[in-house]
């Protein structure tokens, strides 16, 4: 069966305009144009706008999308396995969230107790979660299965105050390296100090702290496109500004010397 741009957009519940957009960067082209220049749709393209969603749900990027369904070796069957894997996790995190939530109700109503630590255990497993499933693959083959299992360990012991403290923390690395790379110097006071507050934020994950692991994650932010894209969100180039300001506070590399 084909479509119109139009209903296929209405069947998929998404808009004309995101179709046309798709055709735009490549991701998701029409079978052909009509001679009325209608974009025309096939099953192929239908069965690509599903896996295409399926990655938008599970939080992937349009880039990134692009890259794995336009490939030539691209599996459609073992995409969809992989899809349903992410799921059932995605699954287990709302119904452990849904969980604590009711339990909060409860707590509310004077029916049961919960602890400081229960109340935050969805949102901690959640943490845990993204971090797998995003990095688990890398951060395993670079720090050992052994290092990263006692970092999953320390999220779960987390307290209240430490889980509050440490999205803090994370919220402040970000504000004060995106004032510190307006000054353009990575050995500057504000710079230096975005990256003792990132040694902060680390201590919360990391069993034992290191220079050098703290220089290799830096690192890592602009080898691996995925922490580039975090940091370069709402300020390109600041991946690369905060990997050489810790290099500096790590004493991995030599700032400039002051005016």
């Amino acid at each position: 069966m084909e479509y119109t741009v139009q209903k296929l957009g209405k069947i998929a519940g998404i808009s004309t305009r995101t179709l046309r957009y798709y055709d735009e960067i490549g991701i998701l082209k029409p079978a052909r144009i009509n001679s009325s220049g209608y974009r025309i749709y096939g099953q192929s393209e239908v069965d690509r706008l599903q896996q295409i969603l399926f990655y938008r749900e599970l939080g992937v990027s349009l880039n990134e999308i692009k890259d794995i369904v336009t490939v030539p070796s691209f599996d459609k069957h073992k995409a969809l396995q992989e899809h349903r894997e992410k799921l059932l996790e995605k699954r287990k995190q709302l119904d452990l969230l849904i969980a604590n939530v009711d339990k909060t109700i409860a707590l509310a109503e004077g029916r049961v107790k919960m602890t400081d630590t229960e109340k935050f255990e969805g949102f901690k497993q959640k943490m845990i979660d993204d971090n797998e499933r995003k990095y688990g693959i890398e951060a395993r083959e670079k720090y050992g299965d052994q290092a990263f299992n006692k970092s999953i360990q320390k999220i779960k012991g987390m307290s209240e105050e430490q889980y509050e403290e440490s999205v803090r923390l994370g919220n402040e690395v970000i504000e004060t390296l995106h004032t510190a790379f307006k000054t353009g110097n990575p050995a500057g006071d504000l710079a230096q100090k975005a990256a003792d507050l990132h040694r902060q934020w680390l201590s919360f994950f990391w069993d034992s702290y290191t220079k050098e692991a703290h220089a290799g994650i830096a690192q890592m932010y602009v080898d691996d496109d995925r922490f580039t894209a975090f940091y370069d969100k709402n300020q390109p180039g600041a991946a690369k500004f905060l990997r050489d300001a810790i290099l500096i506070y790590t004493g991995m590399k030599h700032g400039d010397s002051p005016a």
